[in-house]
């Protein structure tokens, strides 16, 4: 059915559906008359939100009262949006943005919950980031610390921020040095994926030379296996006590987008990027547990693979054209940046 609709009939839902998500008022063919379509009557107009609403796309909440958007009616329209929107670039958020992805010397984790913060707020919808293409990031260098009471703090630094990792292992500063050594010696310019797969035969390539720190390189990469199994979400909430004092309807559907937010497997489920999904996408959620909560997503991709998901939950009253203009805002710095670093390595 989508994509079906004459000129019209896109024209006159388009707006109604831009109308409704701006002011929540119910929409009328007098005011689409008045803000959009002059030259065309009432009873016209009334005709077409009247073969809309049996099409789906409106349902009426009262006899006597205005129509509201249904899922399929937010879905033509996020649809259309996606495929034909121009979306802006905030200057200031631009600027944020850059700065945040610069600094190369922070944790990863700092990284990510600073730009889930800075989301949240440029949108003022709950966002996540949900970190789990850690296997994807290339290795700089690694450093081995030891401590005290038989641990070791692990580093490592990629190309998007540090990655710490406390491990436990009684060894000796000579063994932590050494074992920092042979592990940025031979996956510096590779990926953490690569260095779990390939440090088996690594090692047996190299048995005599690592005998001393084998079992330091053993606990690291056992930890960073169990860093790779775990999944990571900063989930920021700014905004959300704002949303609950909107309409009725967008109320229960503010709760339900809190509830999204407290259940980390559908969390996952609902985070998890389509198979080589390279751009923002809208999801319009419809399991009943949760219907009336949208869902904006984009990839974060470093070197083109995903290391992560940032996404924008709310009621389906959201506004779509800002919050993927939000996105596409860290989507594109991102991945200027990352350019901008393989340039530099060439030159």
């Amino acid at each position: 059915m989508d994509g079906q609709l004459g000129e019209r009939k896109h024209i006159v839902l388009t707006h109604a559906i831009e109308d409704y998500i701006n002011d929540a008022s119910p929409i009328t063919s007098g005011q689409v008359k008045k803000k959009h379509i002059k030259d065309i009557s009432t009873a016209t107009l009334r005709n077409e939100l009247n073969a809309l609403e049996a099409m789906g796309y409106l349902k009426q909440l009262h006899t006597s009262g205005g129509r509201v958007p249904t899922t399929l009616g937010y879905r033509y329209y996020v649809n259309h949006m996606l495929a034909n929107a121009n979306l802006n670039l905030n200057e200031n958020a631009l600027v944020e943005v850059k700065n945040l992805l610069d600094e190369r010397t922070k944790s990863l984790s700092e990284i990510v919950s600073a730009l889930a913060k800075l989301v949240s707020h440029a949108v003022n919808y709950p966002t996540v980031i949900y970190m789990n293409g850690y296997n994807n990031l290339t290795i700089e260098s690694v450093k081995i610390f030891p401590l005290v009471d038989g641990k070791a703090l692990t580093l490592i630094q990629t190309s998007s921020g540090y990655i710490t990792n406390p491990i436990d292992v009684n060894a000796s500063l000579k063994s932590c040095e050494d074992a920092s050594s042979f592990l940025t010696k031979n996956y510096a310019g590779k990926t953490i994926g690569e260095m779990i797969e390939t440090i088996d035969n690594t090692e047996k390539e190299m048995l005599f030379e690592i005998e001393n720190f084998k079992c330091v390189i053993d606990t690291i990469i056992e930890g960073m296996r169990q860093v790779l199994q775990s999944k990571k979400f900063d989930i920021r909430t700014e905004g959300s006590v704002d949303l609950l004092s909107q309409t009725p309807e967008t109320a229960e559907q503010t709760k339900k987008v809190l509830k999204l937010l407290d259940n980390e497997s559908e969390l996952e489920k609902a985070l998890t990027l389509d198979e080589n999904q390279d751009d923002l996408s809208i999801t319009l959620v419809e399991e009943e547990q949760f219907s009336g909560c949208a869902l904006i997503k984009a990839p974060l991709c470093v070197n083109g693979k995903a290391v992560a998901t940032l996404g924008v939950i709310g009621p389906q009253r959201m506004n779509y054209a800002n919050i993927a203009s939000a996105l596409k805002v860290v989507m594109n710095e991102l991945s200027k940046d990352d350019k901008d670093d393989n340039d530099n390595k060439k030159t």
